[in-house]
């Protein structure tokens, strides 16, 4: 049975999680121990010490009440009051009603089993000197004040047990700490380079920690390699491959040279040059060009950059919304975001009648946006849009130009080895298609 409700107010990390772990059952059973032994300990200790004084405070209430007059009667208390460290005013203008600080537990314990001992007890004042007790007892000869040592009636530290046992758990709560920050911290290696290596990057790493945990990062760098190795004899075939056909192409280009000019030969040439920008599509594709080093660049100078050589080209390009402040220098790879907007502002020209061009940026991550007044994708269709090698209907195609259906899947590859994202909607002022890449700071 899940708890959904719970799940809000637990920590989103492993570590935070482990820390509730390990501390809420200590927690507990302080708790646990504090009110069902430490409370009930001292509570009964409190009850004997107090009920030990109460009878010193029986007798000598009895001699006062079996004096003759009040003077008699003080002095009979004070006869019996200074030898058992009592001390006695006769007549007392003491506390009309009880008294204690809110957090005095045991007092409570003294007050309630002096009142079932004494039936004259007026007052019992615990709060004007800590270190006594301040009583008021009704007689025949007057209203009797008693004051003695609170140490006679409840522990002098009743509070040791419980402050020892805090500095053990706290102490325990430390070193436990340290030792799940150790087991942890593998875990955060790892995500760390799983992370990097999602962005393109390899970064060193070496399985430590519990045996689970060795075991779960010697699969990593496994399946890492093999990824890699994938990677890499895919991108050996596509240049194979390609470098083979070029081969043919330029002897073809060669051979249209030599005939004489024509319609058929310009067709000719212009299918060998689709043949050509399809290979080029192909090897971007295989090499990922998202891969390699990043660099601090920064971005409103890169899509300036991309945006002038756009018009350069002949096409309709504006820039839309910029930040307010400089974003400042961002670690990317300046080529591959080039490539991406290239092919995002190619398919906006390609289908629309002009592109509007903007940036956006927070503390966690860059948003270029790239719209066009196009016939764009449905919704349906958009999620295929991103894949390689699929070509929609023909009212719109996502190939940036080859003809291929990698156009968008290129630069989806691009934002996703930015740790970033492409997503495809509708754009609200142009009309046609808006095309988001996202890219982690």
């Amino acid at each position: 049975m899940k708890v959904h409700w719970l799940n809000r107010y637990l920590p989103r990390s492993l570590y935070g999680r482990a820390a509730v772990i390990l501390l809420v059952p200590v927690v507990t059973v302080q708790l646990v121990f504090s009110i069902g032994f430490i409370q009930r300990h001292y509570e009964g200790v409190t009850r004997q010490m107090t009920g030990n004084v109460l009878l010193e405070i029986s007798t000598l209430v009895e001699r006062v009440e079996a004096a003759a007059d009040p003077f008699a009667a003080a002095e009979a208390a004070a006869e019996y009051g200074t030898p058992v460290a009592i001390a006695t005013t006769l007549p007392a203008a003491s506390p009309v009603e009880d008294d204690r600080a809110f957090y005095d537990l045991s007092g409570r314990v003294v007050t309630r089993t002096l009142r079932a001992g004494l039936p004259g007890l007026v007052a019992v004042d615990l709060s004007a000197d800590e270190r006594s007790v301040a009583l008021l007892i009704d007689t025949v000869n007057g209203p009797l004040g008693l004051s003695f040592s609170r140490q006679r009636v409840s522990a002098s530290n009743p509070h040791q047990l419980l402050i020892l046992m805090v500095a053990t758990s706290v102490l325990m709560t430390v070193i436990a700490y340290f030792f799940l920050w150790n087991q942890l911290m593998p875990v955060r290696r790892m995500a760390e380079a799983a992370e990097a290596f999602g962005r393109g990057q390899t970064v060193p790493f070496r399985p430590a920690g519990a045996t689970e945990l060795r075991r779960a990062g010697a699969a990593f760098l496994e399946m890492r390699g093999r990824i890699e190795r994938h990677i890499d004899q895919r991108t050996r075939m596509l240049s194979s491959v390609s470098h083979d056909i070029r081969t043919p192409l330029t002897r073809m280009r060669l051979g249209l040279s030599l005939l004489p000019e024509s319609e058929e030969r310009a067709a000719l040439e212009e299918d060998v040059k689709d043949m050509e920008g399809m290979l080029e599509a192909f090897l971007n594709f295989a090499r990922g060009e998202g891969a390699g080093p990043t660099e601090p660049t920064d971005p409103e100078a890169l899509l300036s950059r991309v945006v002038e050589k756009a018009r350069r080209g002949g096409h309709v390009v504006e820039t839309g919304e910029m930040p307010a402040d400089p974003v400042g220098l961002v670690d990317l790879r300046p080529l591959a975001i080039e490539r991406a907007l290239d092919n995002l502002i190619g398919n906006a020209v390609r289908y629309g009648s002009r592109a509007l061009v903007s940036l956006a940026a927070t503390q966690r991550v860059l948003r270029f946006t790239v719209e066009d007044d196009g016939p764009g994708i449905p919704p349906g269709g958009r999620e295929d849009a991103l894949r390689p090698f699929v070509r929609l209907d023909a009212a719109r195609n996502q190939d940036a130009g080859s003809g291929v259906g990698l156009g968008l899947s290129i630069a989806a590859d691009i934002a996703r080895q930015h740790g970033g994202t492409l997503r495809l909607g509708e754009s609200s002022r142009l009309g046609g298609l808006a095309v988001d890449l996202v890219i982690a700071r």
